[in-house]
């Protein structure tokens, strides 16, 4: 079998099925593949900053790592805005998205939440609420995500500092996106991702 027979799902037959999953387990070995590619294309997004979207990744990345942060966080500041060329207005919901079915339920969180707990440095420019972010003070990861801001991403735009290459960090996201997805031993526990 080539392609499915079917032209809606409601008819496909056991074999169609089995067939498109192996497809898609073969599809899916290329993932940290595309991941790569993602990341190297930021180097061309978002100007204006003196250093490029892939080096804020990587600069956001290395500063984890320095700070003792585990693989599931490194790999978190490594992809947290890898959704800001397709989801401007919700780069973190996307990125979150992304990395929820490998690593811990905090590094979801803290990716997913990060761009709003991040205005916390400008909102005041635009007249906005710099402690909005303050609505989650209660939950359990609040501190996890300010730590995130402060340590990784709000100071990761300096050109001066000694980032590694993206090479660097492939081997960690070959072993974090190899776990089996949304293993409840990596997964633990989660919260609503609400915006």
């Amino acid at each position: 079998m080539e392609q499915v027979a079917f032209r809606q799902m409601k008819e496909g037959t056991r074999e169609e099925y089995v067939f498109l999953e192996r497809l898609e387990d073969q599809f899916n070995q290329g993932l940290v593949d595309r991941l790569l590619q993602a990341l190297r294309h930021l180097e061309h997004g978002l100007s204006g900053y003196r250093v490029s979207r892939l080096e804020h990744s990587l600069q956001s990345a290395a500063r984890a790592e320095a700070d003792g942060a585990d693989e599931d966080m490194i790999i978190g500041a490594l992809l947290h805005d890898l959704g800001d060329e397709l989801a401007p207005y919700n780069h973190s919901q996307l990125a979150a998205a992304i990395i929820r079915p490998y690593v811990r339920g905090e590094v979801t969180w803290v990716v997913h939440h990060h761009g709003l707990f991040q205005t916390f440095y400008y909102a005041h420019h635009f007249g906005g609420d710099p402690n909005e972010r303050d609505r989650y003070r209660d939950h359990p990861w609040y501190q996890s995500c300010v730590d995130f801001c402060e340590r990784y991403d709000q100071a990761a735009f300096d050109p001066a500092y000694p980032m590694p290459p993206l090479e660097h960090f492939e081997p960690m996201l070959r072993r974090v996106f190899s776990r089996p997805p949304f293993d409840p031993a990596v997964i633990g526990e989660e919260h609503p991702l609400e915006p």
